[in-house]
């Protein structure tokens, strides 16, 4: 069941693959191309996404990261295609090895915005699930301005290709 962070962190990473093979098929320079967007151009939104998945990942583990804005500049389409998916994995296998009472775990934070904060690291981890779920949703509307069947990222598309007759997650 999707009723575990595992399992959301599982859904996340097999969204994001199936989304980034559909960026790429884009006709070539879309991902790149300036438009009035959030970030301005596919590229762009999927960094804020990788770079704040980052931001959490490092929240999690006490760790730093580099990040002083939420638009940093953009690497190339492929470079970030790999890091996200590696990303993708880190979270699959930390949720995959968390007690409950380190999910449970208040952790405090500073916001690159600044301020302070403080979330448990299961709040952490949905909101990552779910920051990258609506960013996905900015993006599917720029593939019907280009006329392109954006790919389906729902949950019971997840549970039916991968969670043998929706019973194996």
């Amino acid at each position: 069941m999707l009723t575990d962070l595992h399992g959301l962190c599982r859904y996340m990473a097999w969204s994001n693959r199936v989304f980034y093979q559909a960026v790429a098929a884009l006709p070539e320079g879309e991902a790149e191309r300036h438009r009035p967007m959030l970030f301005g151009s596919i590229l762009n939104l999927l960094h804020h996404v990788y770079a704040m998945d980052v931001v959490w990942q490092q929240h999690m583990i006490a760790g730093s990261h580099d990040y002083e804005k939420r638009n940093p500049p953009a690497c190339s389409f492929t470079e970030l295609q790999q890091k996200q998916a590696i990303l993708d994995d880190w979270f699959v296998d930390h949720v995959a090895h968390l007690s409950r009472a380190q999910s449970c775990e208040v952790i405090e934070f500073e916001f690159i915005g600044g301020g302070l904060g403080k979330m448990t690291r299961a709040a952490m981890i949905q909101h990552v699930v779910n920051h990258t779920s609506y960013h996905r949703g900015h993006i599917e509307g720029v593939f019907y301005q280009l006329g392109v069947e954006p790919p389906t990222t729902d949950i019971p598309v997840f549970l039916r290709n991968n969670c043998d007759g929706f019973n194996g997650c």
